[in-house]
């Protein structure tokens, strides 16, 4: 019921596109108002939660290692696994940023049949490799896109455009050329669909707001194909649009067709909705400090900023306090 609810969101919301422009004639809403909307929610949300996170106090170190600390010089110590400096941290969240090293290292946890164990079952830990793909190819076919598209946003285009739709399309399969990019972003959205219906313990704590930036995703990839290999916009408008949009000089001309204001729409529907979402790990990663402080406990003393002096009653002051009765009690002192 989660994923039905997403995906008749999504498909409301490409029909309330398809409505507005194609029967109100609401292209000046559509193609000028909702991107300004949606990006300032986007600027506002993002920068109110990085803000929030930074100011979150973090007096003591608690990064999460899974290696041999550094202390002694004669105990090898693991510098990525439990870096000791500010150069290993960064090492470290940067292979966590371009790779994804713990989604890499990530195992799951499953039953087997064995009848020499109680209740005929063991546990068995396997790897999670093509989660980790389909997560690292998702994320970087959606970086590439996002780069090619900025033919729309400059003029001249930006120099290493051309050299990405070169070696995007290399097969030169039919014309125009297929990016591969967006294929396999589609396949990587598509297992991390499936992977949630088809898993029994993902699919048991999946929620709407887990399947609907997938379907979102997908609605955007598909007008986006669609607009390409199939039904083809006037490429000169859209760039007319996106250039007014950038130097704040909106300008909608006509007969741009309603599947771009769907393709739009949902664009900005994505970035209004990603200060409110799980996609702000983008930011957020950055701020963790499981992932981003130094490991050197042993290295450091580092003591709570927020102590402050504590009237104690200590076991000298108790028995000095009681020391006729425990005299009495035949019970021994400690000062004698």
């Amino acid at each position: 019921m989660n994923a039905l609810y997403a995906l008749f969101a999504v498909v409301a919301l490409m029909l309330l596109a398809f409505l507005g422009v194609s029967t109100a004639d609401l292209n000046v809403l559509f193609g000028a108002i909702v991107p300004y909307a949606a990006v300032s929610v986007f600027l506002i949300g993002v920068s109110y939660r990085v803000l929030k996170w930074a100011t979150v106090p973090v007096p003591f170190r608690i990064t999460t290692v899974c290696g041999q600390e550094k202390s002694l010089p004669w105990i090898k110590s693991s510098p990525l696994e439990s870096p000791h400096n500010g150069v290993y941290a960064a090492l470290r969240m940067a292979l966590e940023v371009l790779a994804f090293r713990s989604l890499f290292r990530n195992t799951r946890i499953s039953l087997a049949p064995d009848e020499k164990s109680i209740g005929g079952k063991r546990i068995v830990y396997s790897s999670n490799f093509f989660l980790w793909l389909g997560a690292l190819a998702f994320h970087y076919c959606f970086l590439i896109i996002l780069l090619r598209h900025f033919r729309f946003f400059t003029e001249p285009v930006v120099f290493f455009v051309p050299l990405l739709q070169d070696l995007d399309g290399f097969f030169q399969v039919g014309v125009p050329g297929v990016y591969m990019t967006g294929l396999i972003f589609v396949a990587a959205v598509g297992y991390l669909l499936l992977r949630r219906f088809s898993n029994p313990q993902v699919r048991y704590i999946s929620l709407a707001a887990d399947y609907f930036p997938l379907f979102l995703l997908l609605g955007i990839a598909g007008s986006g194909i669609l607009m390409r290999y199939f039904f083809k916009v006037d490429v000169v408008k859209v760039k007319e649009l996106m250039m007014g949009l950038i130097g704040f000089h909106p300008v909608v001309p006509d007969g741009i067709g309603s599947l771009f204001y769907i393709h739009l729409f949902l664009v900005c529907v994505l970035v209004a909705y990603f200060p409110f979402s799980k996609l702000v790990h983008m930011a957020g990663i950055f701020l963790s400090p499981t992932r981003n402080m130094a490991n050197d406990n042993r290295a450091h003393r580092h003591i709570n900023p927020w102590n402050y002096p504590v009237d104690v009653h200590t076991y000298e002051d108790w028995e000095e306090e009681f020391k006729d009765k425990l005299i009495a009690a035949g019970l021994p002192l400690d000062k004698g």
